[in-house]
């Protein structure tokens, strides 16, 4: 089987169509844990657990005794369920090939090779695609994080205001156990009819300002907002512990280098900009179109060129010693001005 996708396993899986090696790798833990988990709830009964059940651990197991528990035969039970989690610490891990060259059909071997890839070239990855469901779980980019979060409550029957989203995927940063975590949380906390997490429900229940925010923030900004734009960054430089100069300063370089990429967007229909852009949802297009019409090229090019100059400083370079929030105001101003 080729490179499957997080969607189609667990497709496959509630259909109860099983394959005998899962082979579950990369950078982002959450599907690998989330495809994990099902299978050891879901694929044999609390009574076939007793004997059909094996979690392993790379770290320490051998390649031997993983094979030999996956080569047994199920007891009362027409499956049986071997789990290796941390496969990444195994030693000699390429000697598996053997056994995943003739998988036994009975066992599900389900092989967890967290923030790791396989280098394709080599035997045991070509074997592993052949006879197994792999899987490459990749770190989300930020801008997919508020698409992520909406599909996510949608799959739950809930849907999420696109600010609210956007707080949450900037807050939370790209952790998707953790955001699943906090948005169980907020399920929680609604009223029996209520469908909708809005930024008034963030606000209360996990603490992110609905005001204060890198995203009011650069909306401020974009509309040349002084009074606004002074308000919030007063509010970052007296909590710098949530609103850190790096955190705020990488995401105005996302933010004005976008914007530079939209003078030169032909097609300009808020369906492609969003595109061109990858922004997570329609609604904040009309941040960047009001950013160009505030600011022309050259200027935006200069308000790169400060950000720069203030990241620099930020970290000491050229003697600087000033206070962040005392940097976060100078920057604002010079943005502005």
């Amino acid at each position: 089987m080729a490179i499957a996708s997080f969607d189609n396993i667990v497709s496959d899986l509630k259909k109860k169509v099983y394959h005998p090696v899962y082979f579950l790798s990369g950078d982002e833990p959450y599907y690998i844990d989330e495809i994990t988990q099902y299978i050891q709830d879901n694929v044999l009964s609390e009574e076939e657990k007793t004997f059909n059940l094996t979690v392993l651990y790379g770290k320490d197991s051998e390649v031997r005794n993983i094979i030999d528990s996956a080569k047994r035969f199920p007891m009362m039970s027409s499956h049986q369920v071997v789990i290796v989690k941390e496969a990444q610490e195994l030693k000699n891990f390429e000697d598996l090939a053997h056994y995943i060259e003739q998988p036994l059909k009975s066992t599900l071997l389900v092989i967890c090779y967290k923030y790791k890839s396989l280098d394709k070239r080599k035997k045991i990855a070509k074997t592993l695609q052949k006879n197994g469901v792999y899987l490459e779980s990749k770190k989300l980019y930020d801008d997919k994080l508020p698409g992520w979060i909406s599909t996510h409550l949608s799959a739950k029957k809930y849907s999420i205001q696109p600010k609210a989203a956007a707080l949450l995927g900037e807050f939370l940063g790209s952790d998707l156990s953790k955001i699943s975590n906090e948005l169980n949380k907020l399920i929680i906390t609604l009223d029996e009819n209520e469908r909708t997490i809005t930024p008034e429900h963030v606000e209360k229940n996990i603490g992110i300002s609905k005001d204060y925010n890198i995203y009011e923030f650069q909306a401020a900004l974009g509309k040349k907002d002084v009074l606004k734009a002074n308000r919030i960054i007063n509010y970052f430089a007296d909590n710098q512990k949530e609103n850190h100069i790096t955190r705020v300063i990488s995401s105005l370089y996302f933010f004005f280098s976008k914007v530079l990429i939209y003078y030169w967007i032909k097609d300009k229909s808020r369906e492609n900009v969003m595109k061109t852009l990858k922004l997570g949802n329609i609604y904040f297009v009309n941040q960047y179109v009001e950013a160009a019409g505030k600011y022309s090229p050259s200027k935006v090019i200069r308000v790169i060129e400060i950000l720069r100059e203030y990241e620099m400083k930020s970290k000491g370079f050229e003697g600087n010693n000033h206070p962040a929030g005392e940097l976060l105001k100078e920057m604002t101003f010079k943005i502005l001005h």
